[in-house]
């Protein structure tokens, strides 16, 4: 079992709080399974200790897993990671932000959801989700003709296919995702304005997919949508280690 005092928190985001790089740290020996469901996390003080943190930070950090429903107490005997159970949510580590590669996984989950949405909008839209989608994307090329980076119309144009598809659970978790993926648009979006041909790519992706949408197309919806992704993830892959914390 690793140790605690080896978990190399020092590598997490330097501008996190400490309780967020104690979470942080909690949750991956939890998710490596160094501390499996059942298994009783060290006491406080040892924690305190191994980490080089008050315990005030502890307690913090401990709190917030067991809101997460990730880990509970017992009365008497300590801490312990909770067995799965329906109410446990999906979560994603809050640091994923800092890392390409993580963004990159990311983007690999996002793939499959964007093309499946892009086909249920195609076969479920209606003319007014359209005129929205439409709308969006002329958004997107107005902002960044006027120097600016079309990064929120950006999100409002995947949203409005995502409403298109008329399943609120695909616009939620769409939502979720896209909260992770605004650093990486907004640099690669910096990427695009200094490389024409990129620029050039992404609009032609995005026309593509609004013109299946428009013809009622899922199968060519759904396979621009992948392409888009499969795309986006070049794009973020030609970051530099140092590009999300600009």
């Amino acid at each position: 079992m690793t140790k605690l005092q080896d978990l190399p928190i020092a590598t997490l985001s330097a501008t996190a709080k400490m309780p967020d790089r104690v979470t942080a740290a909690l949750l991956s020996l939890i998710r490596a399974g160094e501390y499996p469901p059942g298994a009783r996390l060290p006491s406080e003080m040892r924690m305190a200790t191994s980490f080089g943190v008050s315990r005030t930070v502890i307690r913090e950090a401990v709190s917030r897993l067991k809101s997460e429903g990730l880990v509970e107490s017992r009365q008497g005997s300590g801490v312990y990671v909770r067995t799965g159970s329906m109410d446990t949510p999906f979560r994603i580590d809050p640091t994923v932000a800092d890392s390409v590669q993580s963004l990159l996984q990311i983007v690999e989950l996002r793939r499959g959801l964007e093309s499946e949405i892009a086909a249920l909008a195609a076969e479920r839209r209606t003319p007014a989700q359209l005129a929205e989608i439409r709308a969006a994307l002329a958004a997107i090329e107005a902002d960044v003709a006027a120097g600016g980076d079309g990064v929120d119309a950006d999100m409002a144009y995947h949203r409005a296919i995502a409403r298109a598809t008329g399943n609120p659970h695909f616009l939620a978790l769409w939502d979720f995702l896209g909260q992770f993926l605004r650093g990486a648009m907004t640099v690669t979006r910096a990427l695009e304005a200094e490389r024409q041909e990129m620029g050039r790519q992404v609009l032609d992706e995005h026309h593509a997919l609004v013109e299946a949408i428009a013809a009622g197309d899922p199968a060519t919806a759904s396979a621009a949508a992948r392409h888009h992704m499969v795309m986006a993830a070049q794009r973020i892959g030609t970051l530099d280690a140092g590009a999300l914390g600009a």
